[in-house]
């Protein structure tokens, strides 16, 4: 129902309502700005609301950020940028793939295939690092590469246990954001440093940041893209199978067309994702690649939180995303993406 349609005190009542809501969800991104301006002085002197009424407003924060004494801004604003795009781009055509797949095609895994794997990949890993000798990073990477080409061999054959289908598939993608991130963030920290020994660096890396945040990102953008493609009517991909073409046109000429609401919208929720991720990049980089939640947490000193210089870090932070969400709720509202998320 819409408020045009009350009448009396109802109407009254419910812009009221709005009101105060507006107030309530505006006020903490006004108390952010204000912040941004005020001195040390003006935060630690109590509370106040009004710029040249309550204080008097200083720059005196922003110069401390733009001019590179609260840290790299303009390298740490660039990495954090370059990072999300490319994670959002590769998460969600990789995952858009993956998706479609689990809608139009059966899959078959044998639990025996992921019980060989996970013996195979646990225990080549202990023989090699404990008997052979290798390093650990090289036995990770060979115990990993014979457990999949194993369990590969594994699911062709006939054996006895239950058979998963692609329900379970997906249940097994979005379970991944289950686990803790502090136990995945630490996991992967040991593992780049094991690869690093190798001599191929991934921590504070482009590449390693950027594949974790891909496989990071990846059970939300098909947990999104699979109820979207399901959606699609797929008699126009009948039609098209009648008249030979080819999987992949069929999947790039017209599939990919119509879901582009919905890639839009999953793009976007990655993005926002991946643009205020803050624990993989704590421990996955320490200067090149740091990206804007790791600045805006440093924004302290020896004497304790500097509210003042944080709210400037955080409006760098959130005015992207603002925009980006300003974006995405003009697009549902135009109906652009009615049924891309469910």
């Amino acid at each position: 129902m819409s408020i045009r349609n009350l009448k009396g005190r109802s109407r009254i009542w419910a812009l009221l309502g709005c009101l105060f809501w507006l107030a309530f969800t505006l006020f903490p991104i006004y108390w952010v700005v204000i912040t941004s301006f005020k001195t040390s002085l003006s935060v630690v002197g109590g509370a106040t609301f009004l710029p040249f009424i309550d204080f008097e407003p200083s720059l005196q924060a922003w110069r401390e950020l733009f001019g590179g004494v609260r840290g790299e801004f303009f390298n740490t604003f660039i990495a954090s940028t370059i990072v999300s795009l490319s994670a959002a781009v590769i998460a969600t055509a990789i995952g858009a793939m993956a998706a479609y797949a689990l809608v139009r095609f059966v899959f078959r895994v044998k639990l025996a295939a992921g019980l060989v794997f996970f013996v195979v990949a646990m225990g080549g890993y202990l023989l090699g690092s404990n008997v052979f000798g290798w390093s650990r990073a090289l036995a990770m990477i060979v115990a990993f590469v014979l457990a999949l080409v194993l369990s590969l061999v594994t699911n062709r054959f006939k054996v006895p246990g239950p058979v998963l289908g692609n329900d379970d598939i997906i249940f097994w993608f979005v379970s991944q954001r289950m686990f803790p991130p502090v136990v995945a963030a630490f996991a992967l920290f040991l593992m780049y440093s094991e690869i690093g020994r190798m001599g191929f660096k991934l921590t504070d890396t482009y590449f390693g940041l950027t594949i974790a945040y891909v496989a990071f990102s990846l059970p939300i953008v098909i947990w999104l893209m699979r109820d979207f493609f399901a959606a699609l009517p797929i008699e126009v991909e009948e039609a098209a199978m009648v008249d030979n073409v080819p999987s992949w046109r069929i999947f790039t000429g017209i599939v990919l067309p119509m879901s582009m609401p919905g890639l839009v919208a999953t793009f976007m929720i990655t993005l926002a994702f991946v643009w205020n991720e803050f624990l993989f990049a704590l421990f996955l980089t320490n200067a090149n690649w740091q990206t804007l939640p790791i600045l805006v947490a440093g924004q302290n000193s020896q004497r304790g939180d500097e509210w003042w210089s944080i709210s400037a870090a955080a409006l760098i932070a959130i005015i992207p995303m603002m925009v980006m969400a300003a974006i995405l709720s003009r697009l549902m509202r135009s109906g652009l993406l009615l049924g891309a998320i469910k």
